[in-house]
């Protein structure tokens, strides 16, 4: 056939492939014979070499949708066949995309276009550092020409859409997915910052000037419009990238994953989402010296002040959103730092402020029906330079430019925000909620170091006066605010615990500025409560209080947040601002933060009048009052610091020594003065609570896990609280009344009983200390003892009533067990003890009730955690075998048991049974590991004939077939059961080779499955557990011993059935997914560390497996390339057949060659 007749034939093959494509495309879209067609379009997709075909298609077919099909179909086959293309093949698919791009920038289906640009930028990338410098400029010559406009409109909007493109796909936080390792894409993002991001920003900028001329000029949208936006998205894009290179600043973020997006400021993240921008003294004449800022505000006034275009248009919000941005320059392209980046700063001010000034024009404006778009973006803008300055230089900012500070022009624009949040009502989402979001972000940077001490003198004091306006302001929004929720009616789905946690997000805001300005917000907190106090007794029985009540509420949550911070894992102190406002107050009486205090304690203690709690507390407001009370005695009641200040001696003006006096917050409230009066108060309100409140989940919640938690945290209230008659009668009635307290939820009452038990540590001698828990737990444990032995146990333990005591008291020792101090060791092991053997008949009762069986699993897992490290060898063995009798005996008696063959996902209620059944027997499992790692005995556990590692196989072969690969999809259970296997396998290896057969294989086969799960802990557990099993037989076999023994051997069972042994099962399975399967890139070095010693291990099984792998390979130079690599894996950078770090660190370096050398052409389809 003549080279005509072929052309004619390829055409005629072509044509039907597209009229295939367009078919299918209209069979989706019409959603008929769905199945077909996406078979056609994945077909198309996954064949090898398409490219002529899609771009016949791309040049002929008149579907958009087709287009959109060969153009990805193009990416996916040269991604995926990239090893076997030709430079000249690779270099051309990438100038048809541009070619193509740029010749259609008119066609009406974008989409298509900007998927063939994605197309474009991707292979470019994955190309990029083959290409040569000549190569890369000869793509790059074409498009830069295209965005100086030479080719016309058109294609200079193409041109930056590109970049647009390319810009993204380098960035690591938006750069797809091409199955290559991170370091490949730390390489280009490094190269394109260095080499062509600063050359882009200023094609854009020169691109967005040419054309603003053009449309300042004209009197109508003309397309040059389009091109100007694109060309500021781009600039905005640029600005946006993670700057690494060139950047000296000491704040610049080195080493921080530029795969995840982290944007902290000192640990505080910022709701309103403002990011720096750090280019590095490089970019210093594109964005500083050239007079940038400046054409772009001049720019954007001129934008304003034209007929026709609205603040919300494409061009006006890019050009917004740029100037925004700029505001966020800052480290070392500043050259001589303050006084550049005062200027440059100043100059974008002069510009925004024609955006939110005069506040009450511009908010008036917006009631009006303006657009609230500038104001906002002038609020982000505020936000920025808050960012990137001191809170003085913030302030003296505006000072250039009128006769008052920024600070007061933030106040103006604060007041205008809650003026309309207060007169409107204005809902979440409108403007004024945004806007007070956004200038609350700012208030919380400047005022953090302002809070610090970062300030002195008038400008404090200036501050302080700002601050003390907008507090009172917020304050009167806020109570309008409560008024009028007093009586609206939510539910959850009307989201309302999204609405409680945006308001705690406020709080902690508005606890800023309060403390900002002391002098004025405690005064005006303390007259609001007592005046709401008055009101609630002069409304008594005549007027609703509920409105009251909920502005006491908001009160009460404010003065917390004021007055005390939060104490997650440490004891607060007084807040800084506090403690230096009224360094100098030393009169208790007239103390402002002391009478504000006792003003609301002696409120909460009205609750202990049933006539009173009945008027005025109700439950919402009880929460408020319990809240207040536990945040606040973290840091004021009987304080521990600054205690020993109370004997410092000083001098008097004779010389002579005066003994100082505490300070009135260190003292006021201490052991010595109103410390035991409060103590025993918050004691009878906590008792009170949950006796008044039957059913009040969220307040009996804030009582056992707040309020007596703050209670028995410290050691110097725990000596007196265990004193108290209030704490011994709210003790007895905890342990012996079953009325009062015996409803309440599982958890309160592990935390009750957790509280009493951490009290126990009050009493100094031991012998008391025992009475005491005895004395607490003894209806407990009598009870469980006694119905052991029940001669009718089994008639009587599925009552209710039975089921209820018993679970009630389970729960309770396990609030027991979790009171883990030294102090109370011994007597919570003798109170354990006596249960184990009644424990092994209640669970042999209960084997059937799933609630019950698993409490009394979670307690022998607490209980046993509790203890174990502390106990002598002789009464470890006794818990030991405890354990095993526990394991042996859900082995033997589980009826949860569930086949593999019939698994199903644990929605299915028995799956769910022994899901949490299993992760309890495993935490116990991990906790006798811990007995080797951490023992304070005497003497060895072995002197009594029980092995740790013994123990633990014996509960792993027990447990590993009950969990089934349904149940290892749960992150918790995988965790669990993945690192216990490691744990065992990395200290234990020396035990494997005395397993069974059957017990080996039920271990690796639970390897095997974790090392191809989708979790990377998971796999990340199974390679470090397989290279201590790998490592450990290559070390004994160099020493001449048996390593794992016949469970490494390959043998030949007694049907003829050929089995390989373990390490070779591994080999295959992680060169399995090492080649030709997904897995994390931050696997590669666990997995080089595995790898290592099993090749040692199997050198002719790997060379095998090297051998099969190549000759299957029907390209030679692929099969040559594969030799090659397979043979640089192991020798190249001087490996040597040792184990060490250094040989370690040798081989995880080959194998990411090896896999970047190989894996694409390998898992080719």
């Amino acid at each position: 056939m003549d080279q005509q007749g072929m052309l004619v034939n390829d055409e005629a093959h072509f044509r039907g492939i597209m009229e295939a494509v367009e078919h299918a495309c209209h069979d989706i879209q019409t959603q008929v014979h769905i199945p077909e067609a996406e078979a056609t379009l994945m077909s198309l997709s996954e064949s090898r070499s398409p490219y002529k075909a899609c771009q016949f298609l791309l040049e002929n077919s008149r579907v958009a949708h087709a287009r959109f099909q060969a153009a990805g179909a193009i990416r996916d086959a040269a991604i995926r066949e990239w090893e076997f293309l030709g430079g000249d093949d690779k270099r051309g698919l990438i100038s048809f995309c541009l070619h193509f791009i740029m010749q259609h920038s008119s066609a009406p289906e974008g989409f298509v276009i900007e998927k063939l640009a994605s197309v474009a930028a991707q292979l470019l990338k994955r190309g990029w550092l083959g290409f040569t410098v000549v190569e890369k400029e000869t793509f790059f010559v074409e498009v830069k020409k295209a965005v100086e406009g030479n080719h016309g409109v058109g294609m200079q909007f193409s041109g930056i859409r590109f970049l647009e493109s390319l810009v993204s796909e380098f960035s690591p936080s938006s750069s797809t997915a091409i199955g290559l390792p991170r370091e490949f894409h730390e390489q280009c993002r490094s190269s394109l910052e260095l080499d062509y991001l600063k050359a882009f920003y200023t094609w854009a900028q020169n691109a967005a000037f040419s054309t603003s001329n053009v449309i300042i000029r004209s009197d109508s949208e003309v397309p040059e419009v389009k091109v100007c936006s694109a060309a500021l998205c781009l600039m905005l894009q640029i600005l946006n990238w993670e700057f690494q290179g060139g950047n000296a600043s000491g704040s610049a973020k080195k080493g921080i994953d530029q795969f995840h997006d982290v944007r902290k400021r000192d640990g505080n993240s910022l709701t309103s989402g403002c990011m720096l921008v750090r280019p590095g003294p490089a970019w210093y004449d594109v964005l500083i010296s050239s007079g940038h800022v400046g054409w772009l505000t001049n720019f954007y006034t001129a934008l304003r002040k034209k007929i026709g275009y609205f603040l919300d248009c494409p061009l006006e919000l890019s050009a917004r959103e740029l100037i925004v941005q700029l505001c966020s320059l800052e480290g070392t392209i500043f050259p001589d730092g303050e006084h550049t980046q005062r200027q440059h700063l100043i100059q974008l001010l002069a510009g925004i402020l024609e955006w939110i000034e005069p506040p009450e024009a511009v908010a008036q404006a917006i009631k009006n029906g303006k657009s609230e778009c500038e104001l906002l973006d002038g609020c982000h803008a505020l936000l920025s330079m808050a960012y990137v300055t001191t809170p003085t230089m913030f302030d003296e900012l505006l000072k250039s430019l009128r006769p008052y500070g920024t600070i007061t022009l933030l106040s103006a624009i604060m007041h205008e925000v809650f003026k309309d949040i207060t007169d409107n009502y204005s809902e979440e989402g409108s403007w004024s909620w945004v806007a007070r979001n956004i200038l609350l972000d700012t208030w919380t940077l400047l005022l953090m170091p302002v809070s610090s001490g970062g300030l002195k003198g008038s400008i404090a004091s200036d501050w302080a006066s700002s601050a003390a306006s907008i507090f009172a302001i917020i304050v009167e929004s806020e109570m309008k605010a409560a008024s009028a929720s007093a009586f609206s009616d939510y539910d959850e789905d009307d989201g309302q615990l999204a609405s409680v946690s945006a308001m705690d997000e406020r709080l902690v805001s508005y606890a800023l500025i309060g403390r900002a300005a002391l002098g004025s917000s405690v005064p005006l907190l303390t007259k609001l409560f007592e005046d709401h106090l008055l009101m609630l007794h002069q409304g008594k029985g005549t007027s609703d209080p509920t409105e009251t009540m909920e502005r006491l509420y908001f009160l009460l949550k404010l003065i917390g947040h004021i007055l005390a911070d939060e104490g997650l894992s440490e004891t607060p102190l007084v807040p800084m601002e506090v403690e230096l406002h009224y360094s100098n107050e030393n009169q208790m009486e007239n103390h402002p933060v002391i009478t504000l205090s006792s003003s609301i304690i002696r409120f909460a203690a009205q609750s202990l009048d049933p006539e009173a709690r009945i008027s005025f507390f109700s439950p919402r407001l009880m929460e408020a009052v319990v809240w207040f009370l536990a945040r606040w005695s973290l840091t004021y009641l009987m304080p521990t610091v600054n205690t020993g200040e109370s004997n410092k001696v000083s001098s008097n003006g004779n010389g002579q020594p005066v003994s100082e006096s505490p300070k009135p917050l260190h003292s006021f409230f201490g052991e010595n003065n109103q410390g035991m009066l409060v103590l025993d108060i918050l004691v009878r309100i906590s008792f009170n609570t949950l006796v008044s409140y039957p059913g009040e989940k969220d307040l009996q919640d804030l009582t056992c896990h707040h309020l007596l938690y703050a209670l028995v945290k410290r050691k110097n209230i725990i000596a007196y609280i265990v004193n108290l008659d209030s704490w011994r009668d709210f003790a007895y009635a905890f342990s012996n009344d079953r009325i009062l307290l015996f409803s309440l939820h599982s958890a309160h009452q592990r935390s009750l009983a957790q509280a009493f038990a951490l009290s126990a540590s009050g009493r100094k001698d031991p012998q008391l200390l025992f009475e005491y828990l005895e004395n607490l737990t003894r209806h407990m444990t009598v009870y469980l003892v006694d119905l052991s032995t029940n001669n009718d146990l089994k008639s009587i333990v599925q009552k209710p009533d039975v089921i209820l005591s018993v679970s009630c008291s389970l729960e309770r020792l396990r609030g027991v067990a979790r009171a883990s101090e030294p102090c109370l060791q011994r007597a919570i092991y003798q109170i354990g003890s006596v249960l184990m053997r009644p424990f092994i008949t209640l669970l042999e009762a209960y084997k059937d009730e799933f609630v019950v069986f698993y409490l009394l699993l979670k307690f022998v897992a607490e209980w046993v955690d509790g203890q174990l490290i502390y106990l002598e060898a002789r009464e470890s063995t006794a818990v030991i075998d405890f354990c095993m009798h526990v394991l042996q005996f859900y082995s033997s008696h589980n009826t949860r048991k569930v086949p593999l063959r019939l698994s199903r996902p644990l929605q299915n209620q028995a799956d769910v049974e022994k899901y949490k059944d299993l992760r309890a027997l495993l935490q116990l499992l991990s906790t006798l590991c811990s007995k080797d790692l951490i023992d304070f005995a005497a003497e060895p556990i072995e002197a009594y004939g029980t092995s740790i590692c013994r123990v633990l196989y014996t509960g792993l072969c027990v447990l590993a077939p009950l969990i089934t690969p349904e149940m290892l999809k749960y992150p918790k259970l995988s965790h669990s059961y993945f690192s216990l296997l490691s744990h065992m396998l990395e200290v234990y290896p020396d035990v494997v080779s005395q397993l069974s057969t059957e017990s080996s294989n039920l271990i690796c086969g639970s390897l095997h499955f974790g090392l191809h799960t989708l979790d990377v802990e998971a796999v990340d557990f199974c390679l470090r557990a397989v290279q201590a099993l790998a490592t450990h037989h290559y070390k004994e076999k160099c020493a001449g011993k048996v390593g794992l023994g016949a469970h490494a051997t390959c043998y030949n069972d007694s049907a003829g059935n050929f089995h390989e042994g373990i390490l070779t099962k591994f080999l295959r399975s992680l060169m399995q997914l090492l080649l030709f399967e997904d897995y994390s890139t931050e696997l590669v070095s666990s997995a080089a560390d595995t790898l290592l010693p099993l090749i040692l291990c199997e050198s002719g099984i790997y060379q095998n497996m090297a051998s099969e792998l190549t000759e299957k390979q029907p390209n030679p130079t692929f099969r040559s390339r594969l030799t090659n690599a397979f043979q640089s894996l192991t020798t190249s950078n001087g490996l040597s057949s040792t184990l060490n770090r250094q040989n370690n660190q040798i081989f995880r370096k080959n194998l990411h060659k090896f896999l970047t050398e190989v894996r694409g052409f390998l898992r080719m389809v």
